[in-house]
């Protein structure tokens, strides 16, 4: 039997990008489906790395109550191209610069705060067309019961690298073919002490291993000699030993793989990810070798830039002015993630003609200025976005640190300033009475807060986009035009 379901918003795929954008339309009273194909979430291991731009994002909002090692301070270790000594800081009072969280975990933190906000979530529900016209986005979906059919204002399809919404919508996509390919697989060690540990470079190629105190572990081995797999090849637990084997020149006794998967260096990112009433976001956007795991915070920058702009235009009727910059916005982002991982998997090849370059990047990564531009870049916490700064007072596109401010119910910091999702007017007790009265004319969709003592960046006022970046100060004019771009007319 057929059903008809009408929607404000679609978001075709429930893992973490599409459970983030959902709950944040939910979190602004937007109404929304998620149609995730998929039964469950899955267990299998993914992505469990969060950068440091994609964890101060979710702490603002909230999404990390409770979670361990947030709080944890100081640089953290990290590595660029397998080169060990690259430390990825954050700003002080900040959430720790990287969290090892499990894609499936995070996926059900965000669920159950979507949920929470009235969300509907349709597991089981594979998505087998998409088309849009000038009013609407329909979408059909094969369950359990038969076909299900769906109409809404926006759809966003934030299922992964085989997007089914990317297809079916038309989206063009810049590609690089694969040249090598790599195994993962979860995995039983027959002897736990013979497992590798960290990061191995061979001749071969490299291994990289985390054992586990019970035996088991998660180990993905890179084979440079044997050229790009067939992706259409199942992986098998037979294959994995044998290029394990092969790039140590060891055997490596595995007795079970519950979970295996193979990857590659193949690249796409969509040429748009805007195409009318439809957005990609995450792997259905754009894919990369995943190299120093930021994918998932690509995806999780994608969500918070996009969710906001899709409720303003649900809620306000705001339109394109506000929905472009989506695309303007992310699409360098995820561009220069690609452009970054490539240059990391070239420093890995095992061409002995490029040691002499790793020993130079070894030496490089000593140095503080080096290591902060390369861990700014693979934290995300160097891109800020682009529109509108040109117009704008200085410090404009910057994303605002972790601070405290006095205001008329006492200390507040900016991670509980932002936990509505809702863009935040902070204007000075003494003199930002007038640009508070400029955003009282959007009230309630712009909440502004007084401050008292000390002035906020220096200036009397400023405005926070929902998604923490700096949008505008009084150093600038025209915020009232601002507004009225996110939000329409006054009223």
């Amino acid at each position: 039997m057929e059903r008809i379901v009408d929607t404000e918003v679609a978001v075709v795929g429930g893992g973490p990008v599409g459970m983030l954008v959902a709950a944040e339309l939910g979190l602004l009273g937007v109404r929304a489906v998620v149609l995730e194909a998929r039964p469950a979430a899955s267990a299998r291991p993914k992505a469990n790395t969060l950068h440091a731009r994609a964890v101060q994002s979710l702490a603002r909002r909230g999404y990390l109550d409770g979670v361990a090692d947030v709080a944890r301070a100081g640089p953290q270790p990290f590595h660029f191209a397998g080169i060990p000594g690259l430390d990825i800081a954050a700003p002080q009072d900040e959430p720790t610069a990287i969290l090892k969280l499990a894609q499936a975990e995070l996926e059900r933190l965000l669920e159950r705060r979507a949920v929470a906000h009235g969300v509907r979530v349709l597991r089981s529900h594979e998505v087998t067309g998409v088309t849009q016209d000038a009013d609407r986005v329909h979408v059909e979906a094969r369950t359990p019961s038969g076909t299900a059919s769906f109409t809404a204002r926006y759809l966003v399809g934030a299922d992964g690298g085989s997007s089914t919404v990317r297809e079916q919508s038309g989206f063009a996509a810049d590609t690089s073919p694969a040249t090598v390919s790599a195994l993962m697989g979860q995995v039983r060690f027959a002897d736990p002490g013979a497992a590798p540990r960290g990061w191995q470079r061979t001749p071969r190629g490299w291994v990289v291993c985390r054992p586990e105190s019970d035996g088991t572990g998660v180990i993905r081995v890179l084979n440079f000699d044997d050229g790009p797999a067939d992706r259409r090849e199942r992986p098998t637990l037979d294959a994995l030993r044998a290029q394990v084997g092969y790039v140590l020149g060891r055997d490596v006794p595995m007795t079970e793989a519950p979970y295996l998967s193979r990857f590659s260096d193949f690249t796409r990112v969509a040429r748009d990810f805007r195409r009318g009433r439809v957005f990609l976001a995450g792997d259905a956007a754009h894919i990369h070798f995943p190299i120093g795991g930021q994918g998932l915070s690509t995806g999780i920058g994608d969500g918070f830039n996009l969710a906001w702009k899709i409720a303003s235009a649900v809620r306000t009727g705001s339109g394109d002015a506000l929905l472009d910059t989506y695309d303007a916005e992310r699409r360098p982002v995820a561009e220069q993630v690609v452009h970054h991982t490539r240059a990391q998997l070239a420093l890995m090849r095992p061409d002995p003609g490029l040691d002499p370059l790793r020993e130079l990047f070894a030496r490089l990564l000593t140095l503080d200025d080096v290591s902060a531009f390369l861990g700014g870049a693979v934290s995300a916490q160097e891109a800020v976005p682009a529109v509108g700064r040109d117009r704008a007072g200085a410090g404009t596109g910057a994303f605002l640190p972790q601070q405290w401010f006095k205001t008329d119910r006492g200390a507040e910091s900016v991670t509980e300033l932002l936990r509505e999702g809702r863009p935040l007017l902070l204007h000075h007790a003494d003199s930002g009475a007038v640009h508070a009265a400029a955003a009282r004319a959007w009230d309630p969709l712009v909440r502004t807060v007084r401050v008292h003592g000390e002035r906020p960046l220096a200036r009397d006022a400023l405005l926070l986009r929902p998604d923490g970046y700096l949008a505008w100060t009084s150093a600038d004019d025209g915020l009232e035009g601002l507004l009225g771009t996110w939000f329409g007319p006054p009223r």
